[in-house]
């Protein structure tokens, strides 16, 4: 059933299970199983296998430990610790408190969680993972509530940094284009260059990152997420009551310490982000051949390995901050242990993921609609927004953005070499958007997982509570697409994708106010 309409299937079954359920370990688990029967024609003997193999793949690769995964996990586990830390040290207090005395408002707050995602713009895993231990404080003072908090990191994390050619992502793609640029023999541009023209095609990206503002300063709440901010509004509960398994949540496990201060929060952050900024350079200059620039040190760079050396800087700064306190102080055993745990759902969640982006490769379910493009025989001007569909589906159900742009731009490339080459860089930009929208979607992707981590929100919640303003912003991507196939004029798609944002917003805005009074 490798590489047919069927291997959509198992795919199918997860997400839909997920949405109506909401139990996402039961929804993944179930797809991880029915995925390996189809591989193993339903032998459940073979299909157990199956299921044994792709989990000890994510530790082991051919007899030697998988480093890259197990430095995420333990990354993680310091992140915990981190947090445990900041909270026990009374540093998240203090912060809350200063901060508070200069955002007075909850807009304010919300634009300053979206300024920092500009300014965090290296990677999606640092960005996601980062910003929620800054913006936290200030945010649940203001009472907006954790499953905002995750939108906001989440539509900053992956947008920004497939808008910049100075991240890991743009390094990425950056690194696929030359490769693709020499194999097709494209010498009237280098590939930075074209990723930088690509930059005002990425309407997806755009659209996400507007939206994240316009509901940061208008309050614009729509669907589930309306229900999330009344309750924070109303009775300052941050998380819904009825949601268990919260990651990154601690603050009722510590009595922040009454000494804390404002360098106990932020000092530790700063590490974390020096440290691995420094670490992602060092790691990506040794892996250059020859001499080194920004781009390529980006291009090259550990990310893994260069966030778990910033964990372990700033849960050591962290610990030196707690011994300097004077008593009581929490326990530090305690705070390791809780720091564990709060991060164990989280991890639950990743662990599960990664197994069904191993089953989902294995039945080919990119290929399949891969070659459902490539043999299509369509107007070239739809081919922007075919591209965007496709990968749209193909990032939801696989929940990864690289594995898609690893997939698609190529087929981008080559399609569009043999058709329409004034068109190559709209299809290949839309295969970006695509690709990063059902990367939002998609509740078995990494950075969906790590942006309610560093929110401290449940996960299920993000992903139903995204999904809306996805949504919209796709949809006018697709408009946007649509336009500029048909006159590749980019500065008129581009004015039109953001006037129809501007129409969306203010039809919704009329729509809420008029329920509200009624």
């Amino acid at each position: 059933m490798e590489g047919t309409i069927y291997a959509l299937i198992p795919a199918l079954i997860m997400l839909i299970l997920v949405l109506v359920t909401r139990k996402v370990l039961l929804s993944l688990g179930t797809g991880i199983i029915v995925g390996a029967l189809f591989i193993h024609d339903f032998n459940i003997v073979e299909s157990m296998k199956e299921v044994w193999l792709v989990f000890y793949q994510i530790f082991f690769v051919d007899g030697s430990p998988n480093w890259g995964n197990v430095l995420l996990l333990v990354f993680l586990f310091l992140l915990g610790i981190m947090t445990a830390f900041l909270q026990a040290s009374g540093g998240s207090r203090a912060f809350g408190e200063w901060m508070i005395k200069r955002v007075k408002t909850r807009a304010g707050a919300q634009v300053m969680t979206g300024i920092l995602g500009i300014i965090i713009f290296v990677d999606d895993y640092f960005s996601s993972l980062s910003i929620g231990q800054i913006a936290r404080p200030l945010t649940d003072r203001h009472r907006v509530s954790r499953a905002k908090l995750a939108y906001f990191i989440d539509s900053m994390a992956a947008p920004i940094t497939v808008l910049s050619p100075i991240s890991s992502w743009g390094a990425y793609i950056i690194g696929i284009l030359g490769g693709l640029f020499a194999a097709n023999g494209i010498t009237s541009m280098q590939p930075i260059e074209a990723f930088i023209m690509m930059i005002p095609l990425n309407f997806y990206a755009i659209i996400a990152v507007l939206l994240v503002f316009i509901v940061a300063i208008f309050n614009f709440n729509i669907g589930p997420m309306r229900t999330h901010e009344d309750r924070a509004v109303q009775t300052g509960e941050l998380l819904d009551p009825n949601q268990n398994n919260v990651p990154g949540d601690l603050s009722d496990v510590f009595e922040p310490n009454k000494n804390g201060r404002v360098y106990h929060l932020i000092v530790p952050i700063i590490m974390l982000f020096v440290a691995t900024i420094v670490a992602m350079l060092v790691t990506g200059i040794q892996a250059t051949e020859g001499k080194a620039s920004v781009i390529t040190a980006f291009a090259n760079t550990n990310v893994n390995l260069s966030l778990f050396i910033g964990g372990l800087m700033a849960v050591l700064t962290s610990a030196i901050f707690h011994f300097s306190q004077k008593q009581p102080r929490e326990n530090i055993g305690k705070i390791f242990v809780e720091g564990l745990k709060t991060m164990l759902p989280a991890i639950n969640i990743l662990l599960l993921a990664w197994m069904v982006g191993s089953i989902i490769s294995t039945l080919e379910i990119g290929a399949y609609l891969a070659e459902v493009v490539n043999n299509a025989s369509i107007n070239v001007s739809f081919i922007p927004l075919i591209f965007f569909a496709v990968t749209l589906l193909m990032s939801l159900a696989t929940g990864t953005s690289w594995g898609t742009f690893g997939m698609m731009l190529p087929i981008g490339v080559e399609i569009m070499m043999h058709t329409d080459s004034q068109l190559l860089l709209p299809a290949l930009a839309a295969i970006l958007s695509g690709s990063v929208f059902g990367d939002h979607c998609s509740p078995i992707s990494d950075t969906t997982i790590l942006s309610a981590t560093g929110a401290g929100s449940n996960h299920m919640d993000h992903v139903l509570t995204q999904l809306p303003y996805a949504i919209m912003a796709a949809i006018i991507a697709a408009i946007g697409f649509l336009v500029i196939g048909f006159t590749n004029q980019v500065v008129l798609a581009l004015f039109v994708s953001v006037v129809l944002l501007a129409i969306a917003v203010f039809v919704q805005h009329f729509l809420l106010a008029r329920k509200t009074s009624a």
